[in-house]
């Protein structure tokens, strides 16, 4: 389940790409099977190691075609990345910037290792949606590691704009999965037991697997108007 469309991000083989903050890989997986060459960076160990271990299974499965993809996975700070200047064509940033205290230094770091020219996809969660999970739920952001504010579209383009980046397209996602988080706070963020989150969770596995034209309908219509994600588009001049 994609946050981020490669075709607007102009995703190409041979590029090289950031995964910054890629948790279990989602994105990293996708743009490896696209050809790109993939650095996936996060700061937990058990996220890191997870990647890394399936990247391995997918060269083992011959997913990753020899030669036109490389796979590197490196545990790290966003403030302060391991990398030099203009090393990446693409960086993807996905629902990120909602855990860093100083989200302007990480967009400094995002935009200094970021070639000119290359492009950048940032997705954080949506104000509405969020602010939604906020006023239920205490527990959904007060967590270690939890969201610690709540962006508004003209701050999250201030922000990135301050870092030297250009917006060039924009889109909502994820409209499925707002109803799903104001479920889960109202009866608490942990409650996986819970028979309306357990059902209204198979609904969204069936949605992600078999992607029937019945939720991908919904998806298309919800999107635009609840969708949990906002996605900005970026380049760096």
């Amino acid at each position: 389940m994609l946050t981020a469309r490669y075709e607007r991000l102009g995703l190409r083989p041979g590029d090289a790409v950031l995964d910054l903050g890629c948790g279990f890989g989602r994105h990293a997986f996708e743009a490896a099977r696209r050809g790109a060459s993939v650095v996936a960076l996060d700061a937990g160990r058990d996220e890191v190691e997870g990647v890394l271990a399936t990247f391995v299974a997918m060269t083992e499965a011959g997913e990753l075609v020899a030669g036109s993809a490389h796979a590197a996975v490196v545990q790290g700070d966003a403030l302060a990345l391991p990398f030099a200047d203009g090393t990446f064509d693409r960086v993807i940033c996905s629902e990120v910037l909602e855990h860093i205290p100083d989200d302007r230094a990480a967009l400094a770091e995002l935009a200094r290792v970021l070639r000119p020219g290359g492009t950048m996809a940032i997705t954080v969660p949506r104000f509405f949606p969020e602010l939604v999970n906020w006023a239920l739920s205490d527990e959904y952001h007060t967590v270690p590691g939890g969201h610690v504010r709540i962006y508004r579209r003209s701050v999250l383009l201030e922000r990135s704009r301050g870092a030297g980046l250009v917006p060039y397209a924009r889109h909502h996602a994820h409209g499925l999965h707002s109803p799903y988080w104001w479920l889960k706070c109202l009866v608490g963020t942990t409650n996986e037991d819970h028979p309306a989150v357990k059902a209204y969770h198979r609904l969204l596995v069936w949605d992600i697997v078999k992607r029937p034209a019945l939720t991908r309908a919904a998806e298309a219509a919800l999107a635009p108007v609840m969708g949990k994600s906002l996605v900005y588009y970026l380049r760096k001049p």
